[in-house]
Order: structure tokens, then C-alpha cells, then sequence
């Protein structure tokens, strides 16, 4: 039996360590987590950047990962929290981002200026509870490869973005984009296609034979 799953099937020690590790109605950990635990358990690359003034609330007990050559940009918050966060090789994680668990970014992806990916909701059923008080439900956003997210697009919970995708700036991507398109909108829908028995990219406009 892994220790977290120990901690995890005895709720009054699951609290106790929680305690520990984060201060009581917070999200960010305490400092001793980030200066003497995180850089001993989670996985990153030494020539990745992380800016002084991004908000690094991970903890131990979920995985974060960062690899070779990837950045991520002044005033971002990344929250592993309830989920990992996981961000491949030569990856920008743009200015002001918010990333929160669990969420897959891979390869050469670029996303810009106040992007949201939280795969984390709140329950909100329970009309006699505040909804902060009610638990949380969790689907990974996964972005493919070689993507480009524009500037203050969210991506909602459970979403895929296929590979060499481009969401447009200021979208709301409620579905999987599928790979080797673009999308724009709220919620977003597809724009173009690469269509490769042609050889370039088509607007969806002009063809009924839209990519699944």
C-alpha cells in the first residue's frame, strides 16, 4: 500500500497531514513544503524556468512535472492540488495563466497571455450547503502537442485539445477540439481545418465534411 493511499483511507491523519502541509482554508502551501519537500519530489528539468512572482501552490502529494526548456511566465498560479499538473519539453506557459490539476500540457505548446485550464469544478447540487463547502469533482484537460492557445481562452474541465490545434483568442472551449484545427468562440467551434488531401487549410465554411 502506497503511503498516500495510507493517508487517504484514514480521514482524522488525512486532515492532520493536511494541516501540516497547508495553512486552514487556504490553497498555498506553507513555505517548508515549497523551500524543503517539493524540490526533492516533483519532477523538473533543470533548464525549465519558473518566474519569481508565479504562485507555485503544489504539494507533495500529487505529481508536478516540468521539462526540458519549459517556461512558466511572471504571475501565473499553478495548483496541483486536487490533481497533477504535468508540462512536457520547450513549452510556454504564458503570463498570468491559471493551471489548475489535472492538467496534461505537452511538447511545444504555447499559451498566451490569462489562460485558464482548471480541471477542478465545485458541486453546487446542495442548496442547504455553500457551495464552497460542497466537494469537487475532477476531469484532466489534456493539451496534444505543438498546440497554441490565445490570449484569455478557458478551457473547462475533461477537455482535449488535439495536436497542432489553435484556439483563438478569448474563447471558451466547452468540447474536444480535434487535432489540426482552429477554433474560436463561446463556446468555441471550428474555424478551419488542415485538410490534408489538399494540402492546406480550409474554412469550415466552405466544406460539409467537418473532422469528427
Amino acid at each position: 500500500m502506497s503511503l498516500k493511499k495510507y493517508i487517504d483511507d484514514r480521514p482524522a491523519l488525512k486532515q492532520f497531514v493536511h494541516r501540516l502541509l497547508i495553512p486552514s482554508g487556504q490553497a498555498r502551501p506553507r513555505r517548508w513544503v515549497n523551500w524543503f519537500v517539493n524540490p526533492f519530489v516533483h519532477q523538473r528539468h533543470r533548464t525549465s524556468i519558473v518566474r519569481s512572482s508565479v504562485r507555485m501552490d503544489v504539494l507533495p502529494f500529487n505529481p508536478f512535472m516540468l521539462g526540458a526548456q519549459s517556461i512558466i511566465d511572471d504571475f501565473s498560479v499553478v495548483n496541483n492540488g486536487v490533481g497533477s499538473v504535468e508540462i512536457g519539453s520547450n513549452t510556454l506557459v504564458g503570463i498570468g495563466n491559471v493551471v489548475i490539476g489535472p492538467v496534461t500540457i505537452g511538447n511545444n505548446v504555447i499559451t498566451a497571455q490569462h489562460v485558464v485550464l482548471s480541471g477542478l469544478n465545485h458541486v453546487y447540487e446542495d442548496v442547504h450547503k455553500p457551495i464552497r463547502d460542497q466537494a469537487v469533482t475532477r476531469h484532466r484537460i489534456i493539451i496534444e502537442d505543438d498546440c497554441w492557445i490565445g490570449a484569455n481562452v478557458t478551457i473547462t474541465a475533461g477537455i482535449t485539445i488535439g495536436r497542432h490545434a489553435v484556439v483563438a483568442g478569448g474563447s471558451v472551449v466547452t468540447r474536444d477540439v480535434p487535432a489540426y484545427t482552429i477554433v474560436g468562440g463561446n463556446p468555441a467551434r471550428i474555424l478551419k481545418y488542415y485538410d490534408a488531401q489538399v494540402g492546406e487549410w480550409v474554412s469550415a465554411k466552405k466544406s460539409a465534411d467537418l473532422p469528427v
